[in-house]
């Protein structure tokens, strides 16, 4: 009988990285300095932390210029609360993210300065997969990650904000469950699970920006693979497409509608008609 199971570990050895660093000979080099029990193979998969994608492209931004920041990547303010420690604003970004924020970022980076997401994570995960393919000559895929929070769950996860050479999901639709009832809407975000498998290893206060998952092989494909802004839910498909404030408006609009409505039909004299 085959035991299902795959490994994970952490890519020791990388710098700080700063605006212009190559990551493809960053990473390659790191993995390489790690022997040949860690060198890669066909199927392996890299979980890269957005963060250091972003400082490589430059993404910083002065800390004094925050809200500015934020309100250059939203795209729309899905929901604010008022606290004592200011506002917190989730909105879309325009990577198709709903984050806080905007997802900057002020950890991990130094004192005074913020950090953006990277402005195209596809693009960053493919730039990354192709150059890791050609310097070690294996077939691989690559995960871009950063780290959000739920509306309905407490603390934060990791998910793939970018992806290239990888299949994303697990489309179970069609298929008949263990007890052979078939399954309607079963779709295993593969692509999610696996960054934060590897944020297991990666944490966020260790150094380890990269892991490697390897066992799940079936994976690669590609570098013509969708990335991971075909995950986003986009019109009628986001059945939370309207923020705290828009719902409120559009709520308030069809109430005030309903009531001129019935105030013009009792004030009709009776026995006239509508037009």
């Amino acid at each position: 009988m085959v035991v299902p199971t795959f490994n994970v570990w952490g890519v020791t050895g990388i710098p700080e990285i700063s605006r212009g660093d190559d990551l493809v000979a960053v990473i390659a080099d790191a993995i390489a300095g790690m022997g040949p029990e860690h060198a890669l193979g066909n199927g392996d998969i890299l979980v890269v932390t957005s963060k250091i994608v972003s400082k490589a492209e430059g993404r910083q931004v002065p800390a004094a210029d925050r809200e500015k920041a934020i309100a250059d990547d939203t795209v729309r303010v899905v929901a604010e609360r008022v606290h004592p420690g200011g506002v917190t604003r989730i909105v879309e970004t325009k990577q198709g993210m709903i984050m806080a924020a905007a997802g900057l970022d002020m950890s991990n980076v130094p004192e005074g300065f913020a950090l953006k997401l990277p402005e195209d994570p596809d693009r960053s995960a493919r730039m990354l997969c192709e150059g890791l393919r050609a310097r070690f000559g294996v077939e691989l895929g690559v995960v871009v990650t950063d780290t959000v929070g739920r509306p309905w769950r407490v603390g934060q996860t990791d998910l793939a904000i970018g992806a290239a050479g990888l299949q994303l999901t697990d489309d179970l639709r069609g298929a008949n469950d263990a007890n052979g009832r078939p399954l309607h809407v079963t779709m295993a975000v593969v692509a999610d699970e696996l960054a934060g498998a590897g944020d297991l290893v990666k944490g966020k206060t260790s150094g380890i920006p990269v892991a490697v998952v390897r066992g799940m092989g079936r994976l690669v494909q590609g570098l013509d693979a969708p990335g991971a802004r075909s995950l986003v839910r986009t019109g009628d498909d986001d059945m939370f497409r309207f923020g705290s404030a828009e719902a409120y408006r559009l709520g308030y609009e069809a109430a005030m509608a309903e009531m001129k409505a019935k105030t013009t039909s009792q004030a009709r004299p009776k026995g006239q008609k509508q037009d």
